[in-house]
């Protein structure tokens, strides 16, 4: 009867509730948008993609930066001090002991509270005591606010390895911009190496009569625009390499050892089955978001505790005296107990707009866990994309660059041989080199596509069930 009346008394709750439910990722309509893609289960990506690139360079560069990244060091220090908070929210599961002593040197007043012979008089007050102190943890709210706190550990230590597949990817994405630019720069070089031959050409026609100062102006003035880009193809070239030292923690000098890339594309582009329902697990965004989502459910239950009484338990044991000469005998001793109830009955709306504030925040974490799952499936299907229009784009790449250096070179016979003139040749050129940009554009794109299906498939990470515990010195079990 007393318990019924007890909680009669404590402030209400109803009518609050978070409103958000998580998705069912195998609610994500993807059939149509995935249909035609080869299917093979070992399709997940390892966690040493980049090997699959067969660039010895490329693997030293991302290993290197695994290994020594200060972008890694700041996300190993947020999950350090995440297992930390978790620790603390674990010790209130426990009672606290405290020890203590004093020593005070005090004049009691005449007319105080102490009494003669000591009124009036100086004395030393010495005090010895260990103390007890325990919340029993009746409604479970210590509990929920050390597996909040767990959660959001673990979140956090998925979050770590997010951010190193976020850095491994970045270099790796950077690597293929430094190799775009190499691929450019010979096109660059072998036109400049046609037109210094075709204005030498040009000159000899002027000296036959054949061609007018014209032409020769024309063939010479196409030189220094070609050597402009060669020189912003050389610029592009070093910002890669500050680019890829900078992810990598180093100095510019680590860039300038970096070397011509020579990584090739995946030949063969395939997904993994059951993309949707397997991406929660190989994601660790999505992993992250649902140890969040744990996390604010908890908070949640321990928001609810604190409408129910709280009971504390509070022992003291000790010994106390006047004077130093007698604080160790048996009459000096000292202790009490304390149990203590605490129910809110009128706080105003407190605790409601508290618990209102925890359902908002669980609806907001499912709200970012249903949208981390549509962007998933986005990027996978996005990439699925791009790789079939890449496919066509070189297919037809490869017929117009056929057919332009067919032209070019018939162009610049006839030029050769008095037939045609520069005009013609010039005309010609530039659909050709056109062609030529285009295909180290798509070689780039198809690296570039490989490392993006590498990201949007969870980069080899792997949830799996754990039942880590943070132990009274601060590790995991």
């Amino acid at each position: 009867m007393l318990v019924c009346v007890v909680l009669a008394g404590c402030a209400s709750m109803d009518g609050l509730a978070p409103q958000a439910t998580s998705r069912d990722p195998n609610a994500l309509a993807s059939t149509r948008a995935l249909a035609g893609a080869k299917i093979d289960a070992a399709a997940w990506p390892g966690t040493d993609w980049w090997k699959a690139f067969e660039d010895p360079q490329l693997d030293r560069l991302i290993e290197e930066a695994l290994a020594d990244s200060p972008t890694l060091a700041i996300a190993a220090a947020r999950t350090h001090k995440a297992l930390a908070l978790a620790q603390e929210s674990q010790s209130g599961l426990s009672p606290r002991l405290d020890a203590s002593a004093a020593t005070t040197r005090e004049r009691f007043p005449e007319h105080g509270l102490i009494p003669p012979p000591f009124g009036g008089t100086t004395q030393t007050l010495s005090d010895l005591q260990l103390s007890l102190s325990w919340e029993i943890d009746f409604w479970g709210k210590n509990r929920s606010a050390y597996e909040a706190a767990l959660g959001g550990a673990r979140a956090a230590e998925v979050d770590a390895y997010a951010a190193r597949l976020a850095l491994s990817t970045n270099i790796a994405q950077t690597y293929v911009q430094l190799q775009r630019a190499y691929l450019q720069l010979d096109v660059a070089r072998q036109t400049l190496a046609s037109r210094e031959k075709i204005a030498a050409l040009t000159r000899d026609r002027n000296a036959a009569g054949i061609d007018s100062r014209l032409e020769v102006k024309q063939a010479e003035a196409a030189l220094p625009a070609t050597r402009e880009d060669i020189a912003a193809l050389e610029e592009r070239i070093a910002l890669a390499r500050n680019a890829i030292a900078a992810l990598m923690g180093a100095g510019p000098d680590r860039g300038l050892a970096i070397s011509r890339p020579t990584a090739t594309a995946l030949t063969q582009v395939s997904l993994p089955s059951n993309v949707p329902a397997e991406l929660i697990g190989r994601r660790p965004d999505i992993v992250a978001q649902r140890w969040r989502v744990e996390a604010a459910s908890k908070d949640i239950a321990a928001q609810k505790a604190a409408f129910y009484p709280n009971v504390n338990l509070l022992a003291f044991v000790g010994l106390q005296s006047l004077g130093s000469a007698n604080l160790l005998s048996a009459a000096s001793r000292t202790l009490g107990v304390t149990p203590a109830v605490t129910l809110p009955i009128f706080d105003a709306g407190r605790l409601r707009a508290e618990l209102a504030g925890k359902d908002a925040d669980y609806d907001v974490a499912v709200g970012q866990y249903n949208q981390a799952l549509a962007n998933a499936m986005r990027e996978v299907v996005d990439q699925l994309v791009s790789f079939r229009s890449l496919d066509e784009q070189r297919a037809q790449q490869r017929i117009a660059a056929t057919t332009t250096r067919e032209a070019y070179e018939l162009a610049l016979l006839r030029y050769r041989e008095g037939l045609g003139n520069y005009l013609q040749v010039l005309s010609a050129e530039q659909p050709m080199l056109a062609q030529q940009s285009l295909d180290a554009d798509l070689q780039a794109r198809a690296l570039e596509l490989s490392i993006n299906l590498v990201r949007a498939l969870g980069g080899g990470y792997q949830s799996r069930q754990t039942t880590t515990q943070v132990s009274m010195t601060g590790t995991t079990q």
